[in-house]
């Protein structure tokens, strides 16, 4: 230490060849908390998303924790922490180059030190790790070295860009993951560029003011939430494929398309609250209007009924309710039996959110719809429409 603004210690630094540089160095994992924070995941006053971390898992950190306390206890594996500001690294003038490995050098690195700082204003943050500094923290061990893979992020992004690619691989919650996909611009793994799009419809419909889903999908900032995200995220995803969303996507209007798919999800939803409202925002328990089985096979109604009113630019909300209506006398969203045919009555709470169950709804509500909405029009109205979707295969 040469003064209270700041740590020198033995490093090396690491040349990639974009020109970025890392930077390895053993610490006292008691004290990596003097100036690295958790920036944990939370939500603005105005809705705005803030940091990347997960709450700490008490269970977990709590193994980890009566490891270290047992007399052969090591960690292997670098914790990685971001700096929002340059680091000052003063190479080893006497250190011998390795031949071939010009980029690896070692010197001593200085760290910005002040242990006065709140936390939101220490220069360094955790992106992987937390749950081990969180359990030497709290370990009955006089210290506990451990080696940090330390990096310059360039602003907030990137830190949350790191934090995804570090862990979309390791069994950390999906859902903070898909939360923080609509403020990612780095290449990502392709399960989850699938679903970037998507995620950024989805926080769009729960923090909008004029949505019917607003703080109803359950996430890391919105645990009262009672749609899981995964189920929207599903129907979008379906509907995006090859439905309504991926003309709304695709079709060449003066409506920006992330506004029209947005505001025929809402028309939709509108739709929904407003026939099945005996149904709505109860939870899975009480009601499969909004359990997974119900939201993606809801999707695929939404669909077909975008496709009978294929000539309008964005499907009106009473457009929506008026089709839905028939609907009512036929679905069993909180009491009594789904008739799905000879044989296949099922209890309303019998219905599960699996693969075979979706479809089974699905084509329950599409082949009523058919019967209910379709069959009663006269053969002029059916011409101006498109044909209705076949049941799912």
């Amino acid at each position: 230490m040469t003064s209270a603004a700041e740590i020198q210690v033995p490093a090396i630094r690491l040349q990639l060849p974009s020109g970025r540089e890392l930077y390895a160095f053993g610490f006292d994992g008691k004290h990596v908390g003097t100036f690295a924070a958790v920036s944990r995941i939370r939500r603005g006053p105005n809705g705005e998303l803030g940091g990347y971390q997960r709450p700490e898992v008490l269970s977990h950190i709590a193994e980890i924790r009566n490891y270290l306390e047992t007399a052969d206890a090591m960690i292997p594996n670098a914790v990685v922490i971001a700096f929002d500001r340059p680091l000052a690294f003063e190479a080893d003038s006497a250190a011998t180059p390795v031949v071939g490995q010009a980029y690896s050098v070692a010197g001593r690195l200085r760290i910005p030190w002040d242990p006065s700082l709140p936390e939101e204003d220490k220069p360094g943050f955790v992106v992987d790790g937390q749950q081990r500094l969180a359990a030497i923290r709290d370990s009955r061990v006089e210290s506990f070295p451990i080696f940090a893979v330390v990096f310059v992020a360039q602003d907030v992004r990137e830190q949350k860009e790191q934090f995804i690619l570090v862990n979309s691989t390791k069994p950390l919650p999906k859902g903070l993951i898909y939360e923080l996909l609509p403020d990612t611009q780095v290449l990502l793994p392709t399960l989850l560029r699938r679903r970037q799009f998507p995620a950024l419809l989805a926080d769009r419909l729960n923090r909008d003011p004029d949505s019917p889903l607003k703080g109803m999908i359950h996430t890391p900032t919105s645990p009262d939430g009672v749609i899981k995200d995964n189920s929207i995220l599903r129907f979008l995803e379906n509907s995006l494929s090859d439905g309504v969303l991926y003309r709304c996507r695709t079709e060449s209007e003066s409506v920006e398309p992330n506004e029209r798919i947005l505001e025929t999800v809402k028309h939709f939803w509108r739709a929904v609250r407003h026939v099945f409202a005996d149904a709505w925002a109860l939870p899975p328990k009480k009601s499969r209007l909004l359990h997974g089985a119900g939201v993606v096979s809801l999707g695929f109604l939404m669909d077909a009924m975008a496709d009978r009113h294929r000539g309008s630019q964005v499907v009106a909300e009473e457009a929506f309710g008026a089709d839905l209506q028939p609907l009512r006398q036929v679905c069993r969203w909180t009491e009594g039996y789904w008739d799905f045919g000879p044989g296949q009555q099922r209890r309303w709470n019998e219905i599960q959110n699996t693969s075979k169950d979706i479809q089974l709804l699905a084509n329950f509500l599409l082949v009523q719809y058919r019967g209910l909405v379709w069959g009663r029009m006269t053969d002029g109205q059916r011409s101006a429409g498109s044909p209705l979707p076949a049941p799912l295969r």
